[in-house]
């Protein structure tokens, strides 16, 4: 009998799906007017519809990228916490009319469950002053989604279309994790509607419905070729991912 329940239980872990990590770039708004001239921004490392944090160390990159101009704010961050963990906050005055990208390399971080490090380039958009200049402009990370469709002005239900390039070259059948940052303590129906999936074409063009206003992150995930030194001391893989948030809204009256 003990046997049985030790077998089972095993079994139950195994099975159990593993909840997606997303590195987290969000400001307290996509838009920046005359009225709201600056942005707070936080970055973190979660389970974001679980609303379960994990650690963020202080990350190797931070910097904001506007007309081609790329700005390192890293000196800017200091320490906070989001979902109980530790995590990284800034504020940013934008100054000039742009589209801003705001994007963060992390240090890589060691899941020994899935017994790889993870590296999630990680980056979300804030359009300033009304600037519809370079949204689909490359950030310049070794593995980005580029979006197809701007980024920002977007309702519930609109859909998002994105490439998903490595080395800036299309990553053809990319699988792409997609989630909601649960906030408002949504309950999924079943696991398969916490981590959502889709698959990019042959050109690493994927299309993805955003059926709820709020955050939604998307990990487009490919393995280095490159290992790192484990605890261990034995060399382990790397997964990188290619994250991108954007914001929707709900009709106003």
């Amino acid at each position: 009998m003990r046997t049985t329940i030790l077998t089972l239980i095993a079994f139950m872990l195994v099975a159990s799906p593993a909840f997606a990590h997303f590195g987290m770039v969000i400001p307290d708004s996509n838009v920046a007017t005359q009225k709201t001239r600056s942005s707070n921004l936080e970055l973190s490392f979660s389970h974001p519809f679980e609303m379960v944090g994990m650690t963020l160390e202080k990350p190797k990159q931070f910097f904001a990228v506007v007309n081609g101009k790329k700005t390192d704010l890293l000196p800017t961050l200091s320490e906070s916490k989001v979902m109980n963990e530790k995590a990284w906050k800034t504020t940013f005055r934008f100054k000039r009319p742009g589209v801003y990208q705001f994007a963060m390399e992390p240090t890589p971080y060691w899941e020994p469950e899935e017994d790889c490090f993870i590296i999630h380039y990680t980056k979300t958009y804030v359009a300033a002053f009304g600037s519809e200049e370079d949204w689909d402009a490359p950030a310049g990370l070794p593995t980005e989604i580029i979006p197809l469709t701007r980024p920002y002005g977007l309702y519930a239900g609109s859909s998002f279309t994105g490439q998903v390039l490595r080395n800036g070259n299309p990553v053809p059948n990319a699988e792409v994790e997609y989630e909601f940052y649960n906030k408002e303590g949504f309950t999924a129906p079943t696991e398969h509607h916490i981590t959502m999936v889709t698959k990019a074409d042959s050109n690493g063009v994927f299309t993805i419905t955003c059926p709820k206003a709020g955050w939604w992150g998307f990990a487009a995930l490919t393995t280095a070729d490159y290992t790192i030194t484990a605890p261990s001391g034995k060399e382990k893989p790397v997964e990188l991912g290619a994250v991108t948030w954007i914001k929707v809204e709900d009709f106003k009256k």
